[in-house]
C-alpha cells in the first residue's frame, strides 16, 4: 500500500497538518505531495511548472482535494482533470468544509468519486482520514491496475 502517492490539494495550514497528521495516526505512510493552490495541483498531474520533467505517468492513486483554493478552484481542479484523457479516471475525492449543497452537486457533476466534509473534531477527522486511507490506498481497485 505505502507504494502509492496521494496528492493533497489544501491550502490552509492548519487543515494540511490536520489531514498529514491525521494519515500518520491511521499508519497511512504513503507518500503525500501537497499542492497548495489549484495551480500546483494541475502543474504536479502534467508535469509543468515547479514539476517540469516528472513523470507524468506516475499518477498518485487518489487526489484529496479542497475546493476553496487560491488561482484555481478545485472544481475547476476537477474539471480539467476529467477533460484529458490521461487522467480522466484518476480517482478524486473532494475533501472540505463546505456543506453546500451546490457544491456536493457541482463536485459529482464534475465527476468527483467522493464528497467528504471536513469534521470539525480532531477525532473525527482521524477516523475519516483512516478510512479514506484504508479504501482508497487499500480497498479500492483502480482501472490502471
Amino acid at each position: 500500500m505505502n507504494d502509492k502517492t496521494i496528492l493533497l490539494v489544501e491550502d490552509n495550514p492548519d487543515d494540511e497538518l490536520l489531514t498529514l497528521d491525521a494519515l500518520e495516526a491511521n499508519r497511512v505512510v504513503n507518500k503525500v505531495i501537497v499542492a497548495r493552490n489549484g495551480v500546483e495541483a494541475l502543474n504536479y498531474l502534467f508535469g509543468e511548472g515547479i514539476y517540469a520533467g516528472r513523470d507524468v505517468m506516475d499518477l498518485p492513486a487518489v487526489v484529496l482535494l479542497d475546493l476553496k483554493l487560491p488561482k484555481i478552484d478545485g472544481l475547476e481542479v476537477l474539471r480539467r482533470i476529467r477533460t484529458d484523457e490521461r487522467i480522466r479516471l484518476l480517482p478524486v475525492v473532494i475533501l472540505t468544509s463546505s456543506n453546500e449543497e451546490e457544491d456536493r452537486f457541482k463536485g459529482y457533476s464534475l465527476g468527483a468519486n467522493s464528497y467528504v466534509r471536513k469534521p470539525v473534531d480532531f477525532d473525527e477527522f482521524v477516523k475519516a482520514a483512516g478510512q479514506l486511507g484504508l479504501y482508497w490506498l487499500l480497498l479500492n481497485e483502480s482501472p490502471r491496475g
